[in-house]
């Protein structure tokens, strides 16, 4: 039987009754000396655990969840890493099926351990196993991996999960982008989506808006442009966030008038802006001395019926005292206070606009 095989999917709840289609003795590595691991124990070590698992269920006011992460936890801090990693399967041919929050233990365990492959395989059954799961996971993962400074390995690791005929394997590899740049490795992230357009699964609009946002923040806006000009390219969608990400990104690299120019392409879509936009152009225009344009912008922006935030006012007040208009600023200072008075009113209208 193999540690790491399973055809249907798991709900995200701790236990569900399934059927379990039969498994194979697997080839690699890493899951040949987790089976002959398993095989030596399973008598006496993960059946024997898999027995006091099921007896301590049997006891409606006990959490199951607990017991099986209790279990997990004690193989993994007495050093058995191995045998705990086998649990989900035995578990599995009993119709237990673990959550994420389980798994988080066994890939912290194999990440203590410097086991790389021990990690991937175990993510790989946590992605079969269950429907739904949390950012974190993916975090202990890129974590990992940005411990390891040969690419190769994260590289072959995504190819294998690209093959795993996952129904969306987009998300997936999105999410897990989006990890490798949370975790700091920019450069992994980047090496990712560049392996993803030889893949099977081709980056997507939220794969670019997710990489835009990467090269923004790093200040490599030339590379950005370049990104948002293949996806014009490639016939994407663009949407508010792909807008908004390069109409910030511009503005805090001080490129003031392409800001402008992408404003217009995105109304000339008929892409509605939101307060993210305005409070983009609002700050450039005034920075930039073109406190008229600002204004102008300030204006549409009420005529479109949006409430300005706190951050938009603060932002035109601003430019209004650098320009020297120190009256404009008062009579806005005024209109912002007294609006914000009001404790039912929201100090942000970001997300009541969107």
């Amino acid at each position: 039987m193999a540690v790491f095989s399973i055809l249907n999917f798991a709900k995200y709840i701790p236990i569900r009754v399934s059927r379990v289609p039969p498994f194979h003795v697997p080839s690699n590595s890493f899951v040949n000396r987790l089976y002959l691991s398993t095989l030596i124990s399973r008598e006496d070590t993960t059946d024997e655990i898999v027995n006091q698992i099921l007896a301590a269920m049997a006891d409606p006011s006990v959490c199951r969840e607990e017991i099986c992460i209790s279990h997990i936890q004690k193989l993994c801090a007495t050093g058995n890493v191995l045998t705990a990693a086998s649990l989900p399967q035995s578990l599995r041919c009993k119709h237990i099926f673990l959550t994420p929050r389980a798994y988080n233990y066994l890939l912290e365990a194999a990440v203590v351990k410097n086991d790389i492959d021990l990690l991937s395989e175990i993510f790989k059954d946590l992605l079969l196993s269950c429907g739904s799961i949390r950012l974190n996971s993916y975090l202990i993962v890129a974590r990992a991996f940005g411990n390891h400074s040969d690419s190769s390995v994260l590289l072959n690791f995504i190819g294998e999960v690209s093959e795993m005929g996952l129904p969306r394997n987009d998300i997936v590899l999105n999410r897990f982008i989006f990890a490798l740049a949370k975790c700091g490795l920019v450069d992994n992230a980047l090496l990712m989506f560049d392996r993803m357009k030889s893949l099977k699964c081709k980056p997507d609009l939220v794969t670019y808006n997710t990489v835009l946002g990467i090269l923004g923040r790093l200040g490599r806006v030339d590379e950005m442009m370049n990104e948002f000009a293949l996806m014009k390219t490639n016939n994407l969608v663009l949407d508010i966030v792909t807008y908004n990400t390069v109409l910030n990104s511009l503005r805090k690299m001080g490129r003031l008038d392409l800001c402008l120019v992408h404003y217009k392409e995105m109304c000339e879509k008929r892409i509605q802006p939101d307060l993210l936009t305005f409070k983009a152009l609002i700050e450039s225009l005034g920075r930039s001395g073109n406190i008229d344009g600002a204004l102008n912008i300030f204006d549409e922006m009420k005529r479109k019926r949006f409430r300005p935030s706190i951050h938009i006012y603060r932002a035109l007040i601003f430019s209004l005292k650098k320009m020297g208009k120190t009256e404009l600023a008062l009579k806005f200072s005024t209109e912002m206070n007294k609006l914000f008075s009001n404790p039912h009113v929201p100090r942000d209208f970001q997300y009541k606009n969107r």
